[in-house]
């Protein structure tokens, strides 16, 4: 394995525990840690751990090593806002446009099954990419290329925070997926107003939990 792909791997593999919560908000984290548990050595992994202090997900110190940064209420405000902005004016353009009830059904029936699946499976890692998935699909029936950049950049930090709400309890989960049945019907009967009305409690319970 060449140095910059174990470096990835080190990253990639780090991340993704922070972004479960497997590694919490506040948890002490060692580049030693990491490298016992990929059995890579130190340099890769000190890589990885300065992309992930320049995404602000761990604070670097010389004493401590790093410490996972938790979700603030502040960060979980400014996400839900940005995707709320986003999501708003792609609706309001797909409701513009029209489309048939079959486009829509096409793009958002495959993320609501795979997070119907998801939670027979009780998988929530599963769920919550479901869950992201679909919010893309909503964005991309906009038709804004511009707008779905933006709203893949906020993807890790939506994945973490939904991960986080959603773990909270089987009501919220069940609340979540019942209300993307929801947002589907009112878009596809061209509803931007009744769309905008359950995203609004869909990213109001989000907020309220974070």
């Amino acid at each position: 394995m060449t140095g910059q792909a174990a470096a990835e791997r080190a990253y990639a593999y780090t991340k993704q525990r922070i972004i479960t919560g497997d590694l919490a908000g506040g948890a002490r984290l060692a580049e030693g840690q990491i490298c016992d548990e990929l059995e890579l050595s130190r340099t890769p992994v000190h890589e990885a751990f300065l992309r992930l202090s320049a995404e602000r997900l761990i604070t670097l110190s010389s004493r401590q090593g790093a410490t996972v940064n938790p979700v603030s209420p502040g960060e979980a405000a400014d996400v839900l806002e940005m995707r709320g902005v986003l999501e708003r004016s792609a609706v309001a353009r797909v409701a513009a446009r029209r489309p048939e009830a079959a486009e829509v059904e096409a793009a958002l029936g495959v993320p609501l099954r795979r997070q119907e699946a998801a939670l027979a499976a009780g998988d929530l890692g599963a769920y919550v990419e479901a869950d992201c998935d679909f919010h893309a699909a909503v964005i991309a029936l906009g038709g804004n290329p511009i707008a779905a950049h933006f709203f893949d950049l906020l993807r890790d930090r939506q994945l973490r925070l939904a991960h986080l709400v959603l773990s909270s309890s089987q009501v919220v989960l069940d609340a979540s997926f019942r209300e993307h049945h929801e947002m589907a019907a009112c878009l596809g009967r061209h509803d931007a107003a009744g769309y905008g009305a359950v995203l609004d409690l869909h990213l109001s319970r989000h907020q309220g939990l974070a």
